[in-house]
């Protein structure tokens, strides 16, 4: 059984939707909520990151990306990752457009002071102004270049849906879209209400 590691509100959703839509048993470690959970996590992984998924047959996977390819690759009926090979690899580009651009600024929104030598208030609230500034504007690039490549509600979500759906609720990113890309703001909403993803979404968000 695959074993998820992560908390609630975390990119750690994604995981857990694209499982979801795998169809395969699986078992959410909430760190947040048992000592013994993240001690066993840092032991799996050293840097504490989340999510960390362990494979049935006890390896571990990092990195979002990584996890959702390996779950599109092991499970082809699941859709996470196009059939068609130009499709695929503009889905590929997406989900490490969103792990190389997005989630960085998230990180120093989250946690200025590790990108400072001198973590003053003034600095850290100058150096999240301007990283909330560039994650906007990178979703807008994002908007403009994979809007074509996302769920349209009939068929399958896949994982570049999945992942949009989760990283682009942090940080005032929906609010940001829903005036400046209003489009990609509806096919977001769209992600969100899909019978399988929505009850995985409320359990992180509700």
């Amino acid at each position: 059984m695959y074993q998820l590691y992560g908390h609630r509100n975390s990119g750690a959703a994604a995981i857990e939707a694209a499982l979801e839509l795998c169809e395969v048993p699986y078992r959410f470690i909430d760190v947040e909520l048992a000592m013994e959970a993240a001690i066993a996590l840092e032991k799996l992984n050293p840097l504490k990151q989340i999510p960390t998924l362990q494979l049935p047959d006890g390896s571990i996977l990092t990195e979002s990306a990584a996890i959702l390819i390996h779950l599109a690759l092991a499970f082809p009926q699941s859709s996470l990752l196009p059939a068609l090979p130009a499709e695929r690899d503009q889905a590929i580009r997406g989900l490490v457009y969103i792990v190389s651009n997005c989630y960085p600024n998230i990180g120093i929104i989250d946690y200025p002071e590790r990108w400072l030598v001198a973590s003053d208030h003034p600095s850290r609230e100058n150096l999240v102004a301007g990283a909330r500034h560039r994650l906007h504007w990178c979703w807008e690039v994002f908007a403009d270049e994979f809007s074509r490549e996302l769920y349209l509600g009939d068929e399958t979500p896949g994982a570049l849906d999945v992942l949009a759906a989760v990283v682009t609720r942090w940080a005032g990113t929906r609010e940001h879209l829903r005036h400046a890309r209003p489009g990609f703001f509806a096919w977001l909403e769209r992600i969100d209400r899909h019978p399988t993803l929505a009850p995985v979404f409320a359990r992180h968000w509700s």
